[in-house]
């Protein structure tokens, strides 16, 4: 199936509370902004996914409690027709995963298991298909939050630009790991020189991301706070900490960059929930808030078009997912008002 001016849009649901069948493939328009559903696929939890180079492979963690019952799959996606084929399922062997890197070569797979507070790899085989588990890295951390950081909480694993290290955040221990990459060895995963970036106690450190200009931007969820760092050889050095949320509703969610590298945009749940608009300096990397749009309720979620025309959100609580067109010129959102209505969403990606 194609259509024209539309892109593969691919959404992950919560399971456990409805009938949902936890992945759903949209047709997404890059004119109207309008999606069209395709198909679904049944599995567990999807909480968070990636794809291989060229997106005919997606590989999803299912967040359960149950550290044998969390599993990571791989799931062969045919784009053209909808058809989703599974190809294998492996346990994580850590609770509750909620985030899913690949590395540049289509070879390893990186978890993040929230309450198992550890970081699973896996290798992959050339059809794509996920090898057990090669590697676990367990975490015995906690803060001053007793309730949300008596143990090491794994939020998100990210590469380097460069591929040659990996970034894991521990909301738990309200730190930041970097890990050396060790290609074919089965400690594919060693600590680096500078291994650790401490963030302050209570901050409950969440998603991290790199931009193209030398910069890094982590969203703390505890703090709601946003921390910009100078990327030097590939190291975290803090430079400037922005309010994203001001009621200490302890619900900061994602963080992404524009595809013109202008503006940035973080989510905010539990209260007044919406999107903190960023503008990002383009010498020093340093942010400005310049807005905020409210949104349903819970954002958890969201992902930017590649044309840099529209941002969607996943609004868990409302049950849908909606759709704002940005104004490149100024970054702020209009919502047009093109709700894709869904069950629980909570990952969303263009594929």
């Amino acid at each position: 199936m194609k259509e024209e001016n539309s892109i593969d849009l691919l959404v992950g649901c919560y399971t456990e509370e409805n009938e949902n069948s936890g992945l759903a493939f949209y047709k997404f328009n890059l004119v109207t902004g309008n999606a069209i559903f395709v198909n679904d696929y049944k599995i567990n939890n999807p909480s968070y996914f990636t794809k291989n180079a060229d997106g005919t492979i997606i590989y999803v963690v299912s967040e359960e409690e149950d550290k044998y019952e969390s599993a990571v799959s791989a799931i062969k996606l045919d784009k053209s027709k909808g058809n989703f084929t599974l190809l294998n399922s492996v346990s994580t062997k850590g609770a509750a995963p909620c985030y899913i890197s690949i590395d540049n070569e289509n070879k390893y797979l990186v978890t993040a298991n929230y309450l198992g507070g550890s970081i699973s790899v896996f290798k992959l085989q050339e059809n794509g298909k996920i090898e057990d588990l090669i590697q676990q890295i367990k975490f015995d951390e906690e803060s001053i939050d007793q309730e949300r950081q008596n143990q090491s909480h794994l939020h998100c694993v990210v590469y380097s630009p460069s591929y040659n290290h990996l970034f894991a955040t521990d909301l738990g221990g309200d730190k930041i790991y970097k890990f050396d990459i060790n290609k074919d060895t089965d400690d594919y995963l060693t600590p680096s020189e500078n291994y650790l970036t401490e963030i302050e106690e209570g901050s409950g450190p969440r998603h991290l991301i790199f931009s193209e200009n030398k910069f890094a931007y982590l969203i703390s969820e505890l703090s709601g706070e946003v921390k910009v760092f100078d990327f030097l050889n590939e190291n975290l050095l803090e430079k400037q900490t922005v309010v994203s949320q001001y009621n200490d509703a302890e619900g900061s969610a994602d963080i992404q960059i524009h595809p013109n590298g202008k503006y940035l945009y973080t989510s905010n749940r539990l209260e007044d929930d919406g999107l903190t608009i960023f503008k990002i300096d383009q010498n020093s990397g340093l942010l400005t808030s310049i807005g905020y749009q409210e949104t349903a309720l819970h954002p958890r979620n969201f992902v930017i078009s590649p044309n840099g025309k529209y941002l969607l959100v996943a609004s868990k609580d409302s049950h849908i997912i909606q759709v704002f067109e940005i104004d490149n010129t100024t970054g702020l959102l209009t919502n047009i008002n093109s709700d894709i209505e869904i069950d629980l969403p909570v990952c969303i990606k263009f594929i």
